[in-house]
């Protein structure tokens, strides 16, 4: 990277910023609060061009997220709170600290290593009253947190000695899955199904998987294979419910087929 170059985009960028707040009727209304639902979409947009490995749309997306860096930026420095070099500088405050094993005399050998100390640090840092989960964004969406929660407790050592040993509990709540569902008792199954949400995305945790994109991976596939029957059905002129179940599943095993 060239750090001149660098440097001459960030000035512009935060230029930019300064005159379109000055200058520009829409800008000038905006606050931390108007502001948050769009940086959720970018993050979301950023994770579908990622998904697709749109390295374009990866970079699109990215600039996206930085322009609202900086303008959140401008906002706290428009309230005496901070600017763009007090976050630039606390984010590379904080990277330091928590990397004891690059900047300091702590040795970690392995990522595992590296995330207990990060978690370690983190807890010893915020001296959170919440104790280890109270960093998780009660905003996240239920999958991310999950996964979130796994990562944190496991970090401080609530985690299942050896991998394969959450299959146990995995087939535990399944098992309990079905005892509601011959109670027919909605509320409970509700819980158990959650329960077994959470074993599974412990399990995607433990064997390197990331659930949501591994979902991810599963909707599109059913996508396209959903695309070719509502296809084939078109070429028949005939609609959807006009089909039987048979004919469905039979063009779904053509789309599975032409997938390999």
């Amino acid at each position: 990277m060239n750090m001149n170059e660098a440097e001459k985009a960030t000035a512009r960028l935060l230029e930019v910023m300064d005159t379109l707040r000055r200058e520009c009727p829409w800008d000038r209304e905006q606050t931390f609060d108007t502001l948050r639902n769009n940086t959720i979409e970018e993050v979301y947009e950023l994770a579908d061009a990622i998904t697709d490995k749109n390295m374009e749309g990866i970079k699109e997306e990215l600039g996206d997220l930085l322009l609202h860096v900086a303008f959140y930026s401008k906002l706290g420095d428009e309230q005496g709170a901070f600017d763009y070099t007090d976050v630039a500088n606390a984010v590379c405050d904080k990277l330091i600290y928590r990397h004891p094993h690059v900047y300091g005399d702590i040795h970690a050998d392995t990522p595992e290593e590296v995330k207990q100390n990060w978690e370690a640090l983190k807890l010893r840092k915020k001296k959170r009253k919440s104790g280890t989960l109270g960093g998780v964004p009660v905003s996240l969406p239920a999958m991310v947190k999950a996964f979130r929660v796994g990562e944190k407790a496991a970090a401080v050592g609530f985690d299942w000695e050896k991998r394969e040993d959450v299959w146990t509990k995995v087939k535990e709540e399944l098992g309990e899955v079905d005892a509601e569902i011959e109670a027919k008792d909605k509320e409970r199954l509700t819980d158990e199904i959650g329960d077994l949400f959470f074993a599974l995305i412990n399990a995607c945790r433990l064997y390197g998987i990331d659930p949501e994109g591994a979902l991810e991976r599963t909707n599109k596939k059913f996508i396209r294979r959903f695309n070719h029957i509502e296809q084939r059905a078109e070429e028949q002129g005939k609609s959807l419910s006009e089909m039987t179940l048979e004919e469905m599943d039979g063009y779904w095993n053509e789309a599975k087929h032409n997938e390999k």
